[in-house]
């Protein structure tokens, strides 16, 4: 019997052409599965993007990954902003960049307006205790993952090595940690040019899914060409979308109003958070609790568990610090409690996200002038390799915060223990997806807290 042709999907032609309404669907689905961090959030992409759907070659996407890394504020988000830029413009990339934070700012707005107006959150209490763990096995997924993609020979499972001991025992910034990846990246660019090469020279770059939409050797659209009219645009747009709200808020509010400070606060926040939300945390911690007050110690490590278990980046945490402040102020009045938190949420999300597009919009027409130049691919393969030793550190941190969650000197809580390892059975083993493994951990947790 002859089998038809078409039986098999012909992986040797790219795709279609991908509307904008077509991944207006596909940002949207990410925003409310994009649990996991920026790890798990970057091998969701990796998954549907790269291997499933095919919109972008490995390579490309590896190359605006590492330009990513560098950059201050949550790099999934701005891997985000970057693929949706590249496909559509720059309404594509606004579109993906709001998507991706948009489900959980409305997640955070609902559960913090719970957290303080009925105080009883034991329900969500027990979804956190199965969910965390999860998160847990999430996260060392994407550090195999990310390793098995990026860690090509000897050189660069030593920068990865040493990268991890820097931040864990050492405990280097994250900034110097890729300044010094840069730096062995360049020079080793010119010393030994295999080793550096996307895929460490091990004949073909990585993995190949078959043909893609942006594959290795599409021309780079012309909306992605660098301009200098156009670099100039994008800074000076960028720019009165920061001040003009500032303005309004100082001229009407006065400088020293919450709602004010909180816009400057935030917008230093931004611009600090290189190595992702943890590195950022304790300033958050010092200016919003110890500084300004909005919020009180005990709260700051509530809405860091609620963070952690809702989908988007961990930073977006900033969404619960602004709803407390502005609701425990009464900005608005006894009578508007839910309105004055919900406008102080987004207005800390606005100003905490807004440099992001900004970067992207701004430097990807540069970042797409390079992915076949050595002399700056280079780099960012080192410093691809050392993300794997950073991530690894936080797959640890988070172990430990859910095995011993009172500390080494404290219990061993082998039930966390337990659904981690089940959930990495189901990832590695059973190749389940994110949301499936989410899903079934936070039902666990919710039955054992309820009768346990």
């Amino acid at each position: 019997m002859d089998v038809p042709k078409q039986q098999f999907p012909d992986n040797t032609q790219p795709p279609e052409q991908i509307t904008l309404s077509q991944a207006f669907w596909y940002w949207l689905k990410l925003g409310f599965i994009s649990f996991g961090g920026p790890a798990g959030q970057i091998a969701i992409m990796h998954q549907d993007l790269v291997e499933r759907m095919r919109w972008i070659s490995e390579r490309r996407f590896l190359h605006a990954l590492n330009y990513c890394m560098m950059l201050p504020g949550p790099e999934a988000q701005q891997l985000a902003i970057y693929i949706g830029w590249l496909l559509h413009r720059t309404w594509g990339g606004i579109l993906a960049g709001t998507l991706f934070v948009l489900p959980s700012l409305f997640i955070l707005i609902a559960l913090s307006w719970i957290y303080l107006a009925f105080g009883d959150v034991s329900m969500v209490a027990g979804l956190f205790y199965g969910i965390k763990p999860a998160v847990t096995a999430i996260v060392v997924q994407a550090t195999y993952r990310l390793g098995s993609r990026t860690l090509k020979n000897n050189l660069l499972w030593a920068i990865a090595a040493a990268s991890f001991v820097a931040i864990f025992a050492l405990n280097i910034p994250f900034p110097i940690i890729v300044a010094s990846a840069a730096l062995i990246g360049y020079v080793g660019g010119y010393i030994s040019p295999n080793n550096f090469k996307v895929g460490g020279g091990h004949g073909q770059a990585n993995k190949s899914y078959g043909a893609a939409l942006i594959d290795d050797h599409t021309p780079t659209p012309e909306h992605a060409r660098f301009l200098w009219s156009r670099l100039a645009k994008i800074v000076v747009i960028g720019g009165l979308l920061w001040l003009l709200p500032m303005m309004l808020l100082a001229t009407h509010y006065g400088w020293d109003h919450t709602l004010t400070q909180m816009g400057w606060f935030f917008t230093k926040a931004a611009l600090l958070t290189f190595g992702g939300a943890y590195a950022v945390l304790p300033y958050i911690y010092q200016g919003a609790v110890g500084f300004y007050e909005w919020l009180t110690p005990a709260q700051m490590i509530d809405g860091l568990a609620l963070g952690e278990a809702t989908p988007g980046p961990l930073i977006m945490v900033v969404a619960f610090v602004g709803f407390i402040g502005g609701y425990v102020n009464a900005l608005f009045g006894p009578d508007m409690l839910f309105l004055a938190g919900a406008v102080a949420a987004t207005l800390v999300v606005w100003f905490t996200f807004l440099p992001s597009f900004i970067f992207i919009l701004a430097g990807g027409p540069l970042v797409e002038s390079t992915h076949g130049n050595l002399k700056f691919t280079a780099p960012l393969t080192a410093i691809s390799a050392a993300v794997v030793g950073v991530i690894l550190n936080l797959a640890m941190f988070f172990g430990y915060y859910v095995l011993w969650p009172n500390g080494f000197t404290g219990t061993f809580d082998w039930i966390s223990a337990l659904i981690a390892l089940m959930a990495a059975i189901a990832l590695f083993r059973f190749k389940r997806n994110v949301i499936e493994v989410i899903a079934a951990c936070a039902v666990i947790g919710l039955i054992l807290k309820t009768f346990l």
